[in-house]
This record gives C-alpha cells, structure tokens and sequence, in this order.
C-alpha cells in the first residue's frame, strides 16, 4: 500500500530543506545567492552527495562488541576504585564488552604481573594496568603487544622515557598533581612551620611522584618549611595507628598531607580525633574517600584533589574498544582526567548520592 509518502519524497524534503538553510546563511553572511545556487546545485546533483546523505542517515553508530578487557590493579578492594570500577561497567554497556577486575589486594607487584599473564594466556581483548612498578611490567607488556592485546595504563605509569609499550595513560599527572597540591596548602602555612607528609607504599608509582612533588615545591617556595616523610602502610587501618603515632610525638606539627586516598583519609581521622585543623593546623591530600568529604564538611580536612577516578574506568574501555574495532587505526591516547579540589565551599556537591562518584550503585536518571 503506498500513501503517497515514499522514502523518495522523504530524501528530497531533507534535501530542500538543506537547500533553504544553506540559502538562510548566505543571506546573512552576505554570500551571494548565484554563487550559492550553482555551487549547490552541482552538489546536490552529485551521486556522490547523495550516498553520502544516505549513509549518514543510515548509521546505527558503532557496533557493539563482546569483547572482554582486563584491568589490572594494585588494590583491588580500595574504595578510591569504586567509581572507577562503575566507569567500567558503564563503558562495557554501552560497548556490548565485558570485563574481569584482578590484581592484587595489596600492591604486591608480582601477583599484578602474574594477573597480566593470565590475562595474555586468556586471550584477553585488551588489558588496563596500573603501573605501579618502573621495570616490573615490561616483559609481560611486551608479551601482550605481540600477541595483538593492547595495553593501556590506568592510575599509575611508568616514567618518561621509559622502555614500557604500553599504548597510553588515562590519569593524573601524578608528580604535577603533587606540586600544584603542595604549593596549594604551603601558602596556608607559617614560616618554618614543621609538617608531616604521608605514602602508602614508598615507591609505588601511583604515589611516589606526588610525594617528589610535594618535595620539590617545599624546595621551590617552601619558605623555611620543613617535613618529616612516614611510611604509612598498604591499608587505612594501618595508615591511621601510624599517622596517629607520629602526631603524639610531634604534637607541634602544624599540618599533615597525604599523597593517597587511605592516608589522606587516616591524616583527617587523626586530624578529627585531636582537633589539629581547628587548632589552625592544615590537612590535605587526595582523592575523595567518603570519610575524608565529611572531615571536610566538618572542618578536620583543609581540602582533596580529585582525579576524577569514573573517568579512569571508562576512558580505558572505550579507548581498548576503539582500538580494537578500528584495527589499530583508532590509536589510544594519553589523557589527563584533571584535577579539582575539593573544599568545604564545594563538598556538598560531592556528598550527593552519585554514581560518579562512587557513592551509589544507581544508574543517573
């Protein structure tokens, strides 16, 4: 049954109208209607035009691919990974793909090598590390590349120049992040004030270039400040029983700054529990542990950087993917997923139930 309504008279409507809109901006850019009108004529007559109209009317978007991508972490049960891991999962639906979290709960680097081989063996479609480890991950980098698996790092990378082949970086210029941070907080404290700066696991790449960070800005504008540098340990608990030693014993300590979200968070508990920041102490540090936005909201945390960790799971699937359907042609990219600060002005937006960041499993209306 036709009513008079084909796809014909449908193509040639959108044409017109093109014609119009395009007649509507010579108008008011002064172009000349003739010119216009032949120059668009012999477009519209072009067959070439036509099956490019066609096609760009036609697309479904890309397709989706059940390709499975491995992301290979340092601490898999830290809640900084929370959001990062719902970045992942949003990526995967809207890819088709699926994905496997592994590594290591601890930062032990030979069980995260050991998860990159499995994955190889696996033939996993792509592998996100976080590169915590200088040399450690090159062999097993190597390996993948040659077997047609990209490899992207995630959260932590290796230094410039080094050897590593892994593709891109999604995260926080991490040594940057910790001057921008230092230089921050160094201007709320006195001259020559003594402050203690913190690490998880010294070393580690996803921390120590902020610690050499913080240093090197006491070094540039430090004003006669001074500091001490505590290994704070691989998790909050004993983050915190260390953090908490240090300040009895140097209760003149005039500010505490974490490079990590387990130490940031233990410095604000110990800040809490003795009164240091309302004492006019300055506590600071990263990322954004729920307890650390409520010792902001509270007063005990001066303020947090973000390094937006959503972003840090799902720029790697979509990279991975592209990479993957493309055939190499699409080629991942270094991306800087930025960094705010989190303050008492600011941190009620974060304290919202959302996704992003990590706060609720529930899917933005």
């Amino acid at each position: 049954m036709n009513d008079g309504h084909d796809e014909n008279d449908e193509f040639q409507a959108k044409a017109l109208l093109s014609r119009r809109q395009a007649f509507s901006l010579a108008a008011k850019t002064g172009l000349g209607a003739a010119a216009l009108a032949s120059g668009a004529a012999a477009l519209m007559s072009n067959p070439n035009f036509a099956m490019a109209q066609a096609a760009a009317q036609a697309s479904a978007g890309l397709p989706k691919k059940p390709f499975k991508f491995h992301f290979v972490c340092h601490v898999t049960l830290d809640q900084f990974f929370t959001p990062c891991i719902y970045g992942i999962q949003d990526a995967c639906a809207a890819f088709g793909a699926s994905y496997q979290w592994t590594g290591s709960q601890k930062n032990v680097v030979s069980e995260m090598v050991s998860a990159m081989q499995t994955a190889i063996a696996q033939k996993a479609d792509g592998i996100a590390v976080c590169l915590v480890d200088p040399k450690a991950f090159d062999a097993a980098t190597d390996m993948a590349m040659s077997a047609g698996i990209p490899v992207i790092a995630f959260n932590a990378d290796v230094p410039t120049g080094s050897p590593n082949k892994r593709l891109s970086y999604v995260g926080q210029p991490l040594f940057q992040s910790g001057y921008n941070s230092a230089v921050k907080w160094l201007k709320l404290l006195p001259p020559k004030a003594h402050v203690l700066l913190t690490i998880g696991v010294p070393g580690s790449l996803n921390t120590q270039p902020r610690l050499d960070g913080y240093i090197q800005a006491i070094k540039d504008v430090g004003n006669g400040v001074t500091y001490d540098v505590v290994n704070a340990g691989p998790d909050p608990q004993t983050e915190i029983s260390r953090v908490e030693s240090y300040y009895l014993s140097h209760q003149n300590v005039a500010g505490m700054f974490g490079t990590g979200g387990s130490d940031t968070y233990a410095c604000g508990f110990v800040s809490n529990k003795y009164g240091l920041a309302k004492k006019g102490g300055v506590v600071a540090g990263f990322d954004l542990f729920p307890q650390t936005l409520t010792f902001i909201k509270s007063g005990d945390v001066t303020f947090t950087t973000d390094q937006q960790a959503y972003l840090q799971g799902f720029l790697p699937v979509q990279q991975m993917f592209l990479y993957k359907v493309s055939g190499g042609l699409v080629g991942p990219a270094n991306s800087d997923t930025s960094q705010a600060y989190v303050t008492k002005d600011n941190v009620d937006q974060y304290l919202g139930q959302t996704r992003f960041e990590g706060r609720t499993s529930d899917e933005p209306k």
